[in-house]
This record gives structure tokens, sequence and C-alpha cells, in this order.
């Protein structure tokens, strides 16, 4: 429950904001990426196919293949096989 509550609240403090970062998870199984925000940390669950919209004001992504990427928000990125592409 609290895990749906915190991807509601960062979709809507995305979705105020263009200037965010669009994460696509293209694998066939979920991921589970952390990202920190000022200094606060928070796992973000994508399922096979869906995007989400995040870090309208930068933050730090580690993906599932153990890398942290730092994110300023416009980036689209795609989750392959537990690695981000970045575009």
């Amino acid at each position: 429950m609290a895990r749906i509550a915190v991807v509601l609240l960062l979709s809507l403090m995305a979705a105020e904001r263009t200037n965010a970062a669009s994460v696509t998870n293209t694998d066939t199984a979920p991921v589970v990426l952390v990202l920190t925000e000022s200094g606060n940390k928070v796992q973000v669950v994508l399922d096979p196919g869906a995007s989400e919209t995040l870090c309208p004001s930068g933050c730090f992504m580690t993906t599932p293949d153990g890398d942290r990427i730092g994110l300023d928000g416009g980036e689209t990125i795609d989750i392959v096989k537990g690695a981000a592409v970045v575009k």
C-alpha cells in the first residue's frame, strides 16, 4: 500500500513539471528502481512495458543491475535486461 502511495505521489509531482525523466521497462519482468532525491530513497516498481515520469527536480537512479545514474530531468530511459539505456 505504501509503495502505491509513493508511486502516485511521484507521478503527481512529476506531472507538475515538464522537465522530468521518462523511464520505460522493456523487460518481460517487473524491475525495481531506487531513486534518491534530496537525500530520500524511494523504490519504484515498473511492470513489464510500463512507463513512468520521474525525478522532476533531478535525482540519482539505481538500476536493477546496480548502475547509479544521475538524472537532471528530461531524459528518456529504457530498461533493457536490467540495464538503463539513456536516449
